[in-house]
């Protein structure tokens, strides 16, 4: 089970004092949790495992100028954000991947069938932007407050309110019976 947030607290300052077992046991408390976020966000499972491994890595390198330890998950989901959006560009060849949520179109498979014959909530999460696909699941699965998404993503309160929007609307249209 995770740590208390106090708990959490006092294990970055230790691991930010130099002990090594506070840093595993934080790197460990996190790992699950972003490498959850990560795969679904890029929908790769060895995409993600390498994506989680360079977070890691940038925890560890950048912990020590964590100036809040109580933002420690926050800022580790920042970072895990980053590192699979600049993965998700260099996979794709694209040069923008982050592009506004009006540009993206309304899932593929909406059009194909009548009613899904299951809720595959994941199949449906790929038919929406990876900016929006963030949003949700930072918020829904990951229960933070639109604030912190917000935070994590380094974008206004106002953009993670429409891309949640965009993202939902995107959701039910896959969801949606076909009328012909």
């Amino acid at each position: 089970m995770s740590q208390a947030p106090q708990d959490e607290a006092a294990a970055v300052l230790l691991a930010q004092s130099g002990d090594r077992e506070a840093l595993d046991r934080l790197l460990r408390e996190v790992e699950r949790p972003l490498y959850g976020y990560v795969v679904r966000l890029i929908g790769d499972p060895e995409t993600a495992k390498d994506v989680l491994q360079e977070t890691l890595v940038r925890i560890c390198r950048k912990l020590r100028w964590l100036h809040d330890p109580a933002l420690f998950r926050p800022w580790a989901f920042r970072i895990a954000s980053r590192e699979a959006f600049r993965m998700m560009k260099r996979v794709s060849g694209r040069r923008e991947v982050d592009l506004p949520d009006a540009a993206v179109e309304a899932p593929s498979g909406a059009q194909e069938s009548s009613w899904p014959v299951s809720l595959d909530l994941p199949a449906a999460l790929d038919g929406v932007s990876p900016a929006s696909r963030a949003v949700l699941l930072l918020h829904y699965v990951h229960e933070m407050r639109l604030e912190d998404v917000s935070d994590v993503l380094a974008i206004p309160l106002g953009t993670t309110k429409s891309r949640l929007a965009y993202g939902l609307r995107c959701l039910r249209r896959s969801f949606e019976p076909v009328t012909r």
